[in-house]
């Protein structure tokens, strides 16, 4: 804990120094890099000190993701002898920035045109026990601290998914996952289960009923993917981390309370969740109140606001090489605002001048009622030949109603390749390329351009056309389980806005587990 505590003093007085001003942009982009990896260099003789277990392909036909399983790139820890309990940590310090870009108007939500820099660092203490026959309990207490660019607007496939939308100047703390999960086996062959972050080492029977009941994240559930899910080891920017245009049941930091059912065979699972929404936009839940620090959140009244989620997993192989293609569908209610109700509204009487940056302080709240809004996603992994796997996703939402809880987007399409690094004798390394593409829909569209501002955008006006974001990254391996990776993205036309843009947007990352 000291080594941690040194990582996050560490980044406490980067912040210091960016605040003393503009004039010290460049020097505090250097400073920040060279205090992050400073610190990090003490985790290294921890990490020299801790055995880690040797790597092997993931095989998601035998072993598909339950909570948190989704720490490695291509591949899972090797299986160990059953273990009654176990414990690990992640840290993870991600610095990005860019330097500015043309801009013919802004709004309070808009990017920085005049470039800058930011980093995030978090630090997960996780702990695992068996209580029965099939039952285990998992905690996460999770640390973190740090801002995205632009406190977190802006764009809407933002860069870093450990920005979370609650930027903090010194760490916060909150247990983002709690939860039990019992596991019942339906008989027939069984699978290795491996020792990691949220899972215990031993054997399950590949036909298995699994309830998991608690605090925890609906990405733990759905909408996985093996070579796109996880920013601390793979792709930086929201769309690789999920799809884009699901409104998921989560609080501003990404976890909520709930339940989850996964029914799996040999060659295909369904899965279904319902989850607690906050209550209020881009809020805190009310087990916040006693599970983060400093406390905060409320509850919303029961029963409506919720998000509900079914997903139907095919597994398949087409030559010896897996392949995964899932089904998503979702469906929530909560407070929503209608676009076009909120439209006519500021049409009527247009936001004051000077408005502050926010998510949806523009939205009248008589637009607001109890409403339902719904989606769908397709999520497409394959192999193509040995260390190398192609991936897709495509989303939908009905677009009528606000975001509550994650991006403005309701249509998006990405595609992206992953790739091993045995070819270049450095089988740990990972490169990745992926394009995303995303738009809003007509009635988004027309709420922006009357000055409204919704979960991550607001210019003030638009000039609409559809975000389009390149991403490459490098992961390479220092020693054992610490890792750095350097990250470029290329954006045009940032929310969703011609005016502005385009973009190129630089990053490093330094993680390390155990």
């Amino acid at each position: 804990m000291r080594i941690q505590a040194r990582v996050l003093c560490a980044v406490v007085i980067v912040r210091w120094l960016s605040a003393k001003g503009h004039a010290c942009a460049r020097l505090n982009a250097r400073a920040r890099m060279a205090l992050v990896a400073f610190s990090f260099s003490f985790s290294f003789s921890l990490g020299c000190a801790l055995p880690t277990a040797a790597q092997a392909p993931a095989d998601p036909a035998a072993d598909p993701p339950g909570p948190g399983g989704t720490r490695s790139v291509n591949a899972a820890p090797a299986p160990a002898s059953e273990k009654s309990w176990n414990w690990h940590v992640q840290n993870t310090a991600i610095v990005q920035g860019d330097f500015g870009f043309p801009a013919k108007y802004s709004g309070p939500n808009s990017l920085n045109r005049a470039g800058e820099a930011q980093e995030t660092v978090t630090l997960d203490l996780y702990a695992g026990v068996r209580l029965w026959r099939g039952a285990e309990a998992h905690i996460d207490f999770l640390i973190w601290q740090g801002f995205g660019l632009s406190q977190t607007f802006g764009l809407e496939g933002f860069p870093n998914g450990d920005a979370y939308k609650a930027g903090t100047q010194t760490p916060n703390a909150t247990f983002s996952r709690l939860f039990v999960r019992q596991t019942i086996g339906l008989g027939g062959e069984q699978a290795d289960v491996p020792d990691d972050q949220l899972t215990l080492a031993g054997k399950q029977d590949i036909s298995r009923l699994t309830l998991t009941i608690g605090r925890f994240s609906p990405m733990d559930i759905c909408d996985n993917n093996t070579y796109a899910h996880d920013p601390h080891t793979q792709f930086m920017n929201w769309a690789m981390m999920g799809n884009l245009t699901w409104d998921y049941g989560q609080d501003t930091v990404g976890y909520t309370t709930g339940f989850a059912v996964e029914l799996n065979e040999p060659k295909w699972a369904l899965r279904y969740g319902f989850f607690q929404m906050p209550h209020d936009k881009n809020g805190f839940t009310g087990d916040d109140q006693y599970l983060m620090w400093p406390s905060r959140g409320a509850y919303a009244p029961f029963l409506r606001a919720w998000a509900m989620m079914a997903e139907f997993e095919r597994r398949y192989s087409i030559n010896t090489h897996p392949g995964v293609i899932r089904f998503l569908a979702w469906l929530d209610e909560a407070d929503f605002a209608s676009y076009q109700v909120a439209t006519a509204l500021l049409l009527a009487n247009p936001p004051a001048p000077g408005v502050g940056q926010g998510s949806g302080v523009t939205i009248p709240p008589p637009a607001r009622a109890y409403r339902y809004k719904y989606g769908f996603g397709l999520n497409w992994e394959q192999e193509v030949v040995k260390n190398v796997g192609l991936f897709s996703r495509l989303g939908w939402n009905d677009g009528h109603e606000e975001t509550w809880t994650f991006t403005d987007v309701n249509w998006t399409a990405s595609l992206g390749v992953s790739i091993k690094g045995e070819a270049w004798r450095r089988p740990d390394d990972t490169f990745g390329l992926a394009g995303i593409l995303s738009g809003a829909s007509r009635d988004n569209q027309e709420f922006l351009e009357a000055g409204g501002t919704d979960m991550l955008d607001g210019d003030g006006a638009l000039s609409y056309s559809p975000e389009k974001i390149l991403e490459t990254y490098y992961d390479f391996q220092i020693w054992k389980s610490v890792h750095g990776a350097l990250d470029y993205q290329f954006v045009i036309d940032p929310a969703f806005n011609r005016a502005r843009g385009p973009v190129s947007i630089f990053g490093a990352r330094l993680h390390w587990d155990f």
